[in-house]
């Protein structure tokens, strides 16, 4: 009698991944984060290679009144990726469908934040009430590409350039909820982040205070 068959391997744990929603006050948090980005990165975010004026145009033209801006800290609070949800305007006829678009710095690639950062749009997309979600990018942008096809995008490509398409389901009470509670403790881990640099601040503070009690009068760093 044979052994009954090995049950599949468990699929490995995702860590949760703290993405806040901006605003306007970090315009220049969002401008650090893109102007930080090699020719080669700006060239696959924008489609062309975005000089510095060119990105800093983008950021103020940024619309948080009808768009949505998240990203992903970290500890030192510098924005380490970052995601555009560009929502169609009121009114528009025809499918209702929101335009991803996202990027990340060199030095946290590899962690899975480019995919979070577009489920996170498809839930915030779902339940704004559109019922798609697209990518317009570069053919040779295969990274973001590829996290769309693995979503369940369906690609379209027309030469140099590539379209994404992925349906959305209908919003639920489940999915409603799951975007609180996402927003909400990234909230807070925000806050944590900013009173643990306020503490190192002040530590640091205090030690430089201390080191000029301790000395000597007329002592020096050097002496």
């Amino acid at each position: 009698m044979s052994p009954p068959p090995a049950a599949p391997p468990a699929a490995p744990f995702a860590p949760w991944i703290p993405i806040r929603s901006l605003s306007p006050r970090q315009r220049e948090r969002i401008a650090a984060h893109l102007l930080a980005l090699s020719e080669r990165d700006r060239y696959l975010r924008f489609g062309y290679a975005a000089g510095d004026a060119q990105i800093q145009r983008y950021v103020d033209g940024l619309d948080f009144d009808r768009d949505e801006v998240f990203g992903v800290f970290n500890r030192r609070l510098q924005l380490i990726a970052l995601a555009h949800l560009a929502y169609p305007p009121p009114g528009q006829p025809g499918p209702q469908a929101a335009e991803f678009g996202g990027s990340v710095v060199a030095a946290a690639r590899g962690r899975g934040y480019g995919a979070r950062l577009f489920e996170h749009a498809m839930l915030h997309a779902r339940n704004r009430g559109l019922d798609t979600l697209f990518i317009h990018a570069l053919s040779e942008n295969t990274a973001m590409l590829r996290i769309a096809r693995k979503a369940g995008a369906r690609v379209e490509r027309d030469g140099s350039e590539s379209d994404a398409y992925l349906k959305l389901p209908h919003d639920t009470l489940a999915s409603q909820v799951e975007q609180w509670v996402g927003d909400g403790a990234a909230e807070i881990d925000y806050r944590l982040k900013q009173h643990s640099r306020l503490v190192g601040s002040l530590i640091d503070a205090i030690g430089e205070v201390r080191s000029g009690i301790g000395k000597r009068p007329g002592q020096t760093a050097k002496d």
